[in-house]
């Protein structure tokens, strides 16, 4: 929808996160807002590619030429083999890498341990001009953090409230964000690690704690629950796609960019030069 023409519906009413929202009714398999098959949806994402390339560079350019502080911050949460990887690769590799930021978050640090959890999440938010990615976020300070009980229930409730100021603050000063949810049914991660395990070229993408953390998906998919309930907001919404057809997951990421840059209204920023006098130096050089 929009600037794209291949959707049959636009998907983002679908995928986003509202009251009463229930992540266990969510099909896996679903493709909303979308009747092609993978090869129509390869063909589309080379085409929103030309899109978001061109929203991207734009975004860029207004703030090396101008004082435009807008940002976008692409947060990307799933469980093991969900697809954040091939979001970063398919999707983000159509824009100029001048202008983006990508920050991957691992166990903390004991640097980062003695900071409150959101002291390492900010120095990594997006400048003015770039696109940020965060492949795993501060979200995992209430997600893993739950689920393994490595905080007290205190601090947890103490957390979803530092998270919805830190975004409010993100967003009032510019920065657009979207929190993104990739849903993967447990056969389908069942099938992606059995072909890690089957590929030596995939064993590097393996760890034994994926298992660890898959018989734990249950207490996971309450976790997610109620971030959703507690930090979905207007200025940051969550959207949850489904993920077991990674074609439809990257198709429907790139729409949400796409959607995010195109309600900037953003243009080439006027040149601040005389354009007419640089031509007679340089027809002079």
């Amino acid at each position: 929808m929009g600037l794209e023409t291949y959707w049959a519906t636009d998907p983002s009413d679908v995928l986003r996160v509202r009251q009463d929202f229930v992540l266990d009714d969510v099909d896996t398999r679903g493709t909303p807002g979308f009747e092609g098959d993978k090869d129509a949806a390869e063909g589309s994402l080379g085409i929103g590619a030309a899109i978001l390339a061109d929203l991207q560079e734009k975004l860029f350019a207004g703030n090396q030429m101008g004082d435009d502080p807008r940002s976008l911050l692409l947060v990307l949460q799933a469980m093991d083999t969900a697809g954040k990887g091939g979001i970063v690769k398919h999707v983000m590799s159509a824009v100029d890498p001048q202008g983006v930021q990508v920050a991957t978050f691992k166990k903390p640090t004991e640097e980062e341990l003695a900071h409150d959890f959101l002291w390492r999440i900010r120095k990594e938010v997006p400048e003015a001009g770039m696109i940020g990615v965060f492949d795993r976020s501060h979200y995992e300070d209430v997600l893993i953090a739950k689920v393994r009980e490595l905080a007290p229930p205190e601090e947890i409730e103490r957390r979803y409230d530092a998270i919805n100021e830190f975004e409010a603050e993100l967003a009032a000063s510019g920065t657009t964000i979207i929190k993104v949810m990739l849903h993967i049914s447990m056969d389908e991660q069942r099938q992606r690690l059995l072909k890690r395990l089957k590929r030596p070229d995939k064993h590097w993408k393996f760890n034994p704690s994926d298992i660890d953390e898959r018989v734990l998906a249950p207490k996971y998919r309450e976790a997610y629950q109620v971030a959703f309930e507690r930090t979905t907001t207007p200025h940051a919404p969550w959207y949850v796609i489904p993920a077991d057809r990674k074609w439809y997951a990257r198709l429907s990421v790139q729409h949400l960019l796409i959607e995010a840059l195109d309600a900037m209204r953003l243009d080439w920023p006027i040149a601040t030069f005389d354009i007419d006098a640089e031509k007679k130096r340089l027809a002079a050089s």
